[in-house]
């Protein structure tokens, strides 16, 4: 049986989500993995709710939407408290702990505190999607390490990529440190 992995990445327009779910689909190829992906964002995208759904799978993936997830990575309140109740019985979360605070709700919950950290080390709030994108990665290996960085160098402009790949860096120190 192939081993299919559903990630939703989720939070308000302005923070990342999309590039997120891309750079996370492109590690998956670059992992040789078979991959779909789909997004949706509110009308008014910056503030509005925002997510990303990428499914890895070794083999052909046969229903390419997200069913239940086996990973939630939260960026906001409001999309961990919509989406928490798709999760499988035994899949893992992971949110930032500046801007969500989860609910016991018998799940393996990790924070990580990406927002902070992308504001405080590294001086610049909008990479805390690639922080916790790092750290997610560090946590649950869905990709490897090289295939993330290759995926940020492949489809981050050129002017962000610096700021990038210093925080994705930083989000698998987070995630290594969480484990």
């Amino acid at each position: 049986m192939a081993e299919i992995k559903q990630i939703r990445v989720c939070g308000f327009g302005g923070q990342g989500i999309t590039l997120a779910g891309t750079i996370l689909g492109h590690a998956g190829i670059n992992d040789g993995k078979w991959v779909a992906g789909s997004n949706s964002y509110g009308a008014a995208a910056r503030g509005g709710p925002s997510r990303a759904d990428v499914i890895l799978s070794d083999k052909p993936i046969i229903f390419p939407h997200l069913i239940e997830a086996d990973i939630l990575i939260a960026l906001s309140q409001e999309a961990y408290d919509k989406y928490i109740e798709d999760m499988k019985r035994d899949s893992r979360v992971i949110y930032d702990e500046q801007l969500v605070s989860p609910r016991d709700i018998g799940l393996k919950q990790i924070g990580i505190p990406a927002t902070n950290v992308a504001i405080e080390e590294l001086n610049n709030k909008q990479v805390a999607n690639i922080i916790i994108l790092g750290a997610t990665v560090g946590i649950t290996k869905i990709t490897t390490n090289d295939a993330l960085i290759a995926a940020i160098e492949e489809t981050v402009e050129p002017r962000f990529k610096d700021s990038n790949l210093k925080a994705v860096d930083t989000g698998f120190k987070l995630g290594r440190m969480r484990c």
